[in-house]
């Protein structure tokens, strides 16, 4: 029988042909919990991570998950094999104070001496990651700038991306946006430069690629938007 852990949904983030669900446990002890399958890649697909109802878990759902047993692989310590023959079940929901009661104060999002061409302290090489425990962060920012833009346009690759510009405990970073709520609204919006206030940032380790493991900002909850009603 699966072990069912109750999780605070903090990403619900693109990975390949799925998702990288994610989220703490809701206990108060501060434990990450990232389900994975059993795929090379262990994204999770649609079908892995329905409601009986056939929705889809949100950042912000309290989320009963089915588990078999740990699964962590190199830095990702959190990954926890999920079990594919049950529903996911919705238990409640948090807002911007059971968000702070999350919170996270690292001195720094790991190691920040590698950057890309258009990123800043946004990816570790391998054997430096390699020596990392965890891959998962909850930091709240009061400086947000989203970027969206064409990074190859002027070598003809039209397709454009979300980046996230912020600073943290004294360090800045540009770090590549996956959370598909954001993405779907800011993609619909000219090139340009948006400045968001207050929000907290879910931050991932991706799995390694070329040598390098690059920083994710998998989820943005903004505080006005959430004391709004709604995280978008």
């Amino acid at each position: 029988m699966a072990l069912v852990k109750t999780l605070v949904c903090l990403a619900n983030s693109r990975k390949l042909l799925g998702r990288c669900v994610a989220g703490m446990v809701d206990d108060d002890s501060g434990e990450w919990v990232r389900p994975v399958s059993a795929r090379l890649s262990r994204e999770v697909s649609d079908k892995e991570r329905l409601y009986k109802d056939g929705t889809d878990p949100r950042v912000l759902d309290i989320v009963e998950v089915p588990l078999l047993r740990p699964l962590p692989h190199d830095f990702q310590s959190e990954n926890w094999l999920l079990d594919p023959n049950y529903y996911w079940k919705k238990a409640g929901r948090i807002g911007w104070q059971g968000l702070l009661a999350l919170e996270q104060r690292p001195s720094s999002l790991w190691i920040n001496r590698s950057s890309t061409y258009h990123g800043n302290n946004d990816r570790i090489p391998d054997e430096e990651a390699d020596t990392l425990s965890d891959s998962l962060k909850l930091i709240r920012v009061t400086d947000l700038v989203l970027q969206v833009h064409a990074p190859g346009a002027m070598f003809g690759d039209q397709k454009r991306v979300l980046r996230a510009h912020f600073s943290h405990a004294r360090h800045a970073y540009i770090m590549r946006v996956t959370d598909p709520e954001c993405e779907q609204e800011y993609l619909a919006k000219p090139d340009g430069v948006y400045r968001l206030g207050e929000s907290f940032l879910t931050v991932s380790l991706g799995e390694p690629y070329e040598g390098y493991v690059y920083k994710l900002v998998a989820a943005i909850t903004e505080r006005a938007k959430i004391q709004a009603g709604s995280r978008r």
